[in-house]
């Protein structure tokens, strides 16, 4: 079954022979190497591109173990650029050349190659490439399936789709399993690929406090925390440890595309307050996968896959706060309200509240509330789960169905 990418392979077109290397990256299993060779390479082919220009070397197969040799690599590129005409060259798990840097610099220095790599996690993580490749190229970071890319692959009921979706998410290897086999496979790539990537890559000398940190994330996504907070509640376990090292583990977590913080943003200040944010599972079936799919909870699944479909449409979100005062028990006091998601792109700004439901006017006043606060005329929007058509209320808030939202990549444009 092939499905389509579109997105990343637009990005890709646009990119060819610009931006320096094409680095691309991701977490691991979701997509990046089928992007590149398939997608990306037929492309190609199907723009005119001779076959024998188009220089692929998968560094993860027997056969080009040779090639791990970053000056290997390199002479082999060389002896099969053979004129002045584009070469285009696809290099998969990059990290398996020793000095991949070497190479990459190397290689950028030809004028007819353009060159796109893929990295996994153990060797290749993000912070990496920030160091190493700064300002010498573009990196195009691949997510799991949305939930639009999932449901054309299925092709079955959406709804039946949508709760397969936030159960076992959306890495394409998932996609017409079985539940049983869906489970195997994200609980061992849990604790046989993730968790030993970061283990073996920054030498941790207490994975079994990695993964308890990796639990306690996936358990409070959407909740804020804070390193100190993890500590205590590792503390409340008779589990000793130093608040340096859960920042450092969490940091890891990151770098390895596991999880993504979203900061808290003082829109009346025009500032972001650091501590504590909100940290969301990049892939919603590997958390489930870490608590054992034990913690369903509706409304955090469904804010979590929101926040997933806002990046993946190019959003920067951030978590809103809005300090008013307010007479509580007849006295004036300072509070805090919350926008669930503030989503940036450019010029564009959309606030969006996710709401299982608002049958209850106390909960509709409330997501309303925050929303009333806020002074400019950006969109305001309350996804929730009920099945309704989308509508504005008389303050001139969307109401949308979470749904609608989800499966059509233009919906924010429709509406």
């Amino acid at each position: 079954m092939i499905i389509r990418r579109d997105s990343y392979l637009e990005h890709l077109k646009r990119l060819r022979f610009k931006g320096g290397v094409k680095i691309i990256t991701g977490v691991r299993r979701c997509g990046k190497t089928f992007l590149l060779f398939n997608l990306y390479r037929d492309h190609l082919l199907d723009t005119g591109v001779p076959e024998d220009h188009i220089l692929t070397f998968a560094l993860d197969s027997i056969e080009n173990k040779p090639l791990r040799d970053a000056k290997k690599l390199y002479d082999e590129v060389c002896a099969r650029v053979k004129d002045e005409s584009e070469y285009y060259v696809l290099v998969d798990e990059i990290q398996l050349a020793l000095d991949f840097v070497d190479f990459v610099n190397g290689l950028s220095n030809m004028k007819n190659v353009d060159l796109y790599i893929t990295g996994s996690n153990s060797k290749f993580l993000s912070s990496d490439i920030v160091t190493e490749f700064r300002g010498r190229g573009t990196e195009i970071r691949v997510r799991p399936l949305s939930f639009s890319e999932y449901l054309s692959a299925t092709r079955g009921d959406e709804r039946k789709a949508w709760r397969e979706y936030l159960t076992y998410g959306g890495l394409p290897a998932t996609v017409g399993l079985p539940e049983e086999d869906k489970i195997q496979y994200l609980t061992e790539l849990v604790n046989v690929v993730y968790i030993r990537d970061i283990v073996e890559r920054k030498r941790i000398q207490m994975p079994d406090i990695l993964e308890t940190v990796f639990e306690i994330l996936s358990s409070a996504v959407g909740s804020l925390t804070n390193p100190n907070r993890v500590t205590n509640i590792l503390k409340d376990h008779k589990v000793k440890v130093e608040d340096n090292t859960v920042t450092n583990y969490i940091a890891y977590l990151e770098d390895a595309f596991l999880f993504e913080k979203s900061k808290r943003f003082d829109l009346k200040g025009n500032n972001y307050i650091d501590t504590p944010s909100k940290y969301y599972a990049v892939d919603l079936g590997l958390r489930n996968a870490e608590l054992g799919f034990r913690q369903n909870e509706y409304s955090h699944l469904m804010e979590n896959a929101v926040y997933n479909e806002l990046r993946s449409r190019g959003y920067n979100v951030d978590v809103g706060i809005i300090g008013i005062r307010d007479y509580i028990n007849g006295t004036r006091e300072y509070k805090q309200l919350e926008i669930d998601f503030v989503a940036n792109k450019g010029g564009e700004r959309i606030y969006i509240q996710s709401a299982y439901n608002i049958d209850d006017p106390d909960k509709k006043n409330q997501e309303l509330r925050p929303f009333l606060k806020v002074n400019d005329a950006f969109m305001k929007i309350i996804l929730v789960a009920d099945d309704v058509p989308p509508h504005l209320t008389k303050e001139g808030i969307r109401i949308m169905n979470v749904l609608d939202f989800m499966k059509d990549p233009e919906s924010l444009r429709t509406i």
